[in-house]
């Protein structure tokens, strides 16, 4: 299994989609042990991180991903549990365009302006409980609507891929399984889609 690692690495990014413009980016939760075992822990004990989702607290780490609205991956990158959503953001984006939807742990105006100035992208993030809603055009506030496509394809990579097992014997094999469960999700023939018929100018 270690020596898949680097040509698996290699054959999902050529299984990756292309920009069209309108993108969804999320993050989860990917639990290595139960919180009962974290202080018995030794196979990640010195990678892996304690984290906290809206649910509860976990050990492990949290895999970032981008989509499309026809449900392809565009990037995606691996944390530790402990790391902020919004720290991968800038190179998850890299070499997109057009505009990106997100929940409410990826508001951050610094963030935004600092996307638009380097790639010209707008970030559309759900705003907090305690925060003034802002004005947005209808087709803006619409795809917003929408971001649970990549909530459904979470979820089919957890429960049909089956990126999450319990144990590893090692990090590579943990690595090769995650590649593994991206590779068949992207082979899927029918995947999560928004269906619409238009798209954002391709960019000059």
């Amino acid at each position: 299994m270690p020596s898949a690692l680097l040509p698996l690495c290699i054959y999902l990014k050529h299984c990756f989609g292309q920009c069209t413009g309108i993108s969804f980016i999320d993050a989860t939760s990917l639990k290595v042990c139960h919180n009962r075992r974290i202080p018995r822990h030794r196979v990640f004990s010195h990678l892996a991180a304690r984290g906290k989702t809206s649910v509860d607290w976990f050990f492990g780490f949290k895999l970032h991903l981008v989509v499309n609205e026809s449900g392809e991956l565009l990037n995606f990158t691996l944390t530790p549990g402990n790391i902020d959503e919004r720290k991968p953001v800038l190179e998850l984006l890299k070499d997109r365009f057009g505009k990106v939807f997100a929940d409410r742990g990826y508001v951050c105006d610094a963030l935004a302006q600092t996307l638009f100035q380097a790639y010209g992208i707008e970030l559309f993030a759900k705003p907090k409980r305690n925060m003034k809603n802002r004005l947005m055009r209808l087709s803006d506030k619409l795809l917003s609507r929408k971001r649970s496509i990549i909530e459904t394809i979470i979820d089919q990579l957890k429960n049909i891929s089956q990126i999450e097992p319990s144990r590893h014997p090692s990090p590579v094999n943990f690595m090769v399984n995650i590649l593994c469960g991206l590779i068949a999700y992207c082979h899927q023939p029918k995947k999560p889609s928004l269906n619409l018929d238009f798209t954002l100018p391709q960019a000059a």
